[in-house]
């Protein structure tokens, strides 16, 4: 379907475009593929063992681990499609890539980010029913329900990405071929164009204030909501019990957001040629959440920690 939707205007649209790496660091390319190296395992190996945990194990089978399994499936999704690329570069200045599957990669970058995101507005809401209406956990969250915002999550991220390699494939390319990143991103690509790029910058803009204010607002009234909960609860242990249980998910929000708002920001309102520090930051925008969020789901959720014990050594009780 997306292959029949770019044939329009080939014409005006390159074969192949070029990434750069990281800008005035070429020469240390080898030496920083290290730690994506090493975050890319971290993100294969943990989000992997995540869903097969998740998979495997019936008393994980409830609302909060359906979603933190849909979160560790789009961080996979977001490595797979991104840092293989990467190390190539780094390794083997592997910098061309055809206009298809740079176009191929910008839709699941976007769409998968977008996906991530709506991820976190439904462990947000999944958090707020569990704090603040716990007798109507069960019937609120039922299987149905939950299917249903996963799917909504899904068909969101989709729809609203789906445009982005469409516009970009429709505006003439008659300059530079070089994307300045590691990663063809929509904006990055758009601004090799020759013609009016008004709309790719309207649209862009507003899938990014859609997702970003919304889902992040959303985020914050759940949490506001929940604080407000549990400061009425009488007992200390239960307070914290309450709180603890939001940890990782609040741990996970700010991987994810800091660095994309910080992104978006530089994106926008910062100089026009691409520097080592915004491409950097970009990178870490997409490698950050799947190296990290395993890690912190398994360290700061009980019953993860519990079964990844259980595998690790049957005879051994998690003493916490």
């Amino acid at each position: 379907m997306l292959t029949t939707v770019l044939a329009n205007n080939s014409h005006l649209f390159p074969h192949t475009f070029f990434l750069a790496g990281i800008p005035g660091l070429t020469a240390a390319h080898i030496w920083i593929s290290l730690p994506f190296c090493f975050m890319f395992f971290l993100a294969v190996t943990g989000n992997s063992a995540m869903l097969f945990l998740i998979w495997t194990e019936r008393s994980l089978h409830q609302p909060m681990f359906f979603f933190l399994a849909m979160l560790s499936f789009v961080d996979l999704i977001l490595s797979l499609s991104t840092l293989p690329k990467m190390l190539a570069i780094f390794w083997f200045d592997a910098t061309a890539i055809s206009s298809h599957s740079c176009l191929s990669q910008m839709f699941f970058i976007h769409a998968f980010s977008a996906m991530e995101s709506g991820v976190l507005v439904a462990m947000a809401l999944d958090r707020f029913v569990a704090i603040c209406k716990p007798l109507r956990y069960a019937t609120i969250l039922t299987p149905v329900v939950v299917t249903k915002i996963g799917g909504l999550v899904v068909l969101r991220g989709v729809v609203l990405t789906i445009s982005f390699p469409s516009l970009a494939h429709r505006l003439p390319y008659c300059g530079s071929h070089t994307i300045a990143y590691t990663y063809c991103e929509h904006m990055a690509v758009v601004k090799l164009a020759c013609g009016a790029t008004t709309v790719d910058n309207l649209y862009a803009f507003a899938v990014a204030i859609f997702l970003g204010v919304g889902d992040v607002a959303f985020i914050a009234y759940s949490y506001g909501q929940i604080v407000r909960t549990v400061i009425h609860f009488s007992s200390p242990e239960t307070r914290a019990k309450a709180g603890s249980t939001c940890t990782a998910h609040v741990c996970v929000i700010l991987f994810f957001y800091v660095p994309g708002f910080l992104s978006v920001i530089m994106q926008r309102f910062g100089p026009s040629t691409a520097s080592a520090a915004k491409v950097i930051l970009a990178n870490l925008y997409l490698l950050f959440p799947p190296a990290l969020d395993p890690i912190v789901y398994g360290i700061k959720t009980k019953q993860i920690r519990e079964q990844l014990f259980k595998i690790i050594n049957p005879k051994r009780i998690d003493p916490t």
